[in-house]
């Protein structure tokens, strides 16, 4: 894929209408909570209606903002997505499918015929109302070759084209008219040019009537009408059988060639049902001793004389905690003296942090993972302010999250090498 860059000329402002805020709003309630950025492609694509078709730089920043994402996560998708357009396009931009099963069925001559109306590619006609560029596959091979036209009212596809139907379709949109989409050699959907020769009988299931034997069967089987439908029914380990076919409702009682109980496996409980409830006393009250005192009957050796059991208490062993002043339990905020507990750690396995960021940050005081992870809001703005940098991208790359998970980690590898 060529390169894909935002177009040298950019507007002044861009603004998300009111009816395309709501729109993405809706998309975004699709998704968790601080999940919303998996709305980020429905958004730009609402957002390049809303802009006459493409996307300026300034309408990725305004989505990076409504979706509360780095600006650089929202250009990545945009510029690798040939669905969205980076420059200004005609009134019709038609999106033509080069790949090789249109090549083989005659894009060539598609191209030259764009060229010839419009221009190069990537031209807008002198009127505005075309443009258009050459795609990757657009999945409908069936119908090569073909092509996509995008305004603001539609998306649609136009198959099974010759230059002279594609240039009918263009007159025909730019003269304010509707084509009707998908073929225009008259044929119906994908099916074969002419129609289909099989499969023609109105009605298939009713006309061949109830089967009464399984055809190519090796043995006779009886055929059987035992069903499954779990969408009507709840689905239970009998299942349901269809009471008109008078096969028995029992599955076990069910003749051998009477198909599969489909219900197999199956519980009668609620998927989630209740946990069991916690025992009324621990087992080393039932036993009748402390928590702490083990019980043995290891004692209970039978002798001539009356057998004696005995109780064996074992101290429950608490565990030291060692304390060291080596490293202080809670990191400071800012190291302000260089990084006098040890080594500073590579900042660089923090996503959104670089050569020059981490340069930044030592320059700052920041030095360790434990560090970062235990900042909160107003250590974050403490940071913000001293650096003059990082405004907002600690929170959208989770610099706190990721550096809990590189502290934990480096804190099981020295605990592994002790």
């Amino acid at each position: 894929m060529s390169t894909r860059r935002l177009a040298i000329r950019q507007p002044e402002s861009f603004t998300l209408s009111a009816a395309a805020k709501k729109e993405i709003a809706g998309w975004v309630k699709k998704y968790p909570k601080a999940r919303q950025r998996s709305a980020m492609i429905p958004a730009l694509w609402i957002a390049q209606k809303d802009g006459d078709g493409w996307l300026p730089e300034a309408a990725l920043r305004a989505v990076g903002d409504l979706l509360d994402m780095a600006y650089i996560r929202v250009y990545e998708v945009a510029t690798f997505y040939t669905m969205f357009n980076l420059a200004p396009v005609g009134v019709h931009h038609v999106q033509l499918c080069g790949t090789t099963p249109c090549w083989l069925r005659g894009s060539d001559d598609l191209i030259a015929m764009l060229k010839r109306k419009i221009g190069p590619k990537g031209s807008i006609s002198e009127d505005g109302k075309l443009s258009w560029i050459e795609v990757e596959c657009l999945g409908s091979c069936a119908n090569a070759p073909m092509v996509q036209i995008s305004n603001a009212q539609s998306d649609h596809y136009y198959e099974d084209l010759t230059a002279d139907t594609l240039e009918a379709v263009l007159d025909k949109l730019v003269a304010g008219g509707a084509p009707g989409q998908g073929p225009q050699n008259g044929r119906h959907t994908s099916e074969p040019k002419g129609g289909t020769k099989v499969l023609t009988t109105q009605n298939l299931s009713k006309a061949r009537g109830k089967l009464t034997k399984l055809p190519n069967a090796e043995t006779k089987a009886k055929i059987n009408y035992y069903e499954w439908d779990p969408k009507e029914r709840r689905a239970t380990r009998g299942g349901w059988v269809d009471p008109k076919l008078n096969a028995n409702p029992d599955p076990k009682k069910r003749p051998d060639n009477a198909g599969k109980d489909m219900s197999a496996g199956l519980i009668d409980k609620p998927a989630f049902a209740a946990k069991p409830e916690r025992a009324s006393e621990p087992a080393s009250k039932k036993l009748g001793d402390k928590p702490s005192e083990v019980v043995s009957d290891a004692a209970d050796v039978p002798s001539p004389r009356k057998a004696v059991k005995t109780k064996t208490k074992t101290k429950a062993w608490k565990r030291t905690p060692v304390k060291s002043d080596a490293v202080p339990s809670k990191p400071k905020v800012l190291y302000t003296d260089g990084p006098s507990e040890g080594d500073p750690d590579d900042l660089k396995k923090i996503k959104g942090i670089g050569p020059k960021f981490e340069a930044n940050l030592n320059a700052s005081g920041v030095y360790y993972y434990r560090q970062i992870a235990a900042w909160k809001a107003a250590d974050i703005k403490t940071v913000e302010d001293k650096a003059d940098k990082f405004t907002g991208q600690i929170k959208r790359d989770e610099w706190v999250k990721q550096a809990k998970a590189l502290s934990k980690h480096a804190a099981g590898r020295t605990k592994g090498k002790t």
